[in-house]
């Protein structure tokens, strides 16, 4: 990364900055299934949203739920990689860094899956 680069102008390192982060959601995209799954379901969801006609409301609450899922999965996987980074060997603190991690993921999983449900259950 250049962005620190002095004779980069200030818009282009600007422009640069949403490049590499495009490039991070498309390498998650590649590289980790549960990454994949995520998108699929929300995929779905929008498609059940537009045929079950999702009020606003509806729509604003399964935006964020979505958005939120992808950038704690996104974090995660930064996380992971960090972790991998630093340690090869086995080690009982890494694996509690990466263990949380995904544990938010999960919980925000569980409460993502409870609120979809309940809005389907409205239009059903």
């Amino acid at each position: 990364m250049d962005l620190k680069d002095p004779k980069t102008s200030e818009w282009k390192r600007f422009y640069k900055s949403f490049k590499f982060a495009w490039n991070g959601i498309f390498q998650t995209f590649k590289s980790e299934r549960n990454f994949q799954i995520h998108v699929y379901i929300s995929s779905l969801m929008i498609i059940l949203g537009f045929y079950l006609k999702f009020t606003m409301f509806d729509w604003v609450v399964i935006l964020f739920l979505i958005g939120g899922m992808l950038a704690l999965e996104l974090m995660n996987t930064a996380i992971e990689h960090v972790v991998d980074l630093i340690t090869e060997d086995y080690n009982p603190i890494a694996k509690a860094a990466k263990d949380a991690a995904a544990g938010a993921v999960l919980v925000y999983a569980i409460l993502s899956v409870i609120i979809g449900v309940i809005l389907l259950l409205r239009h059903i």
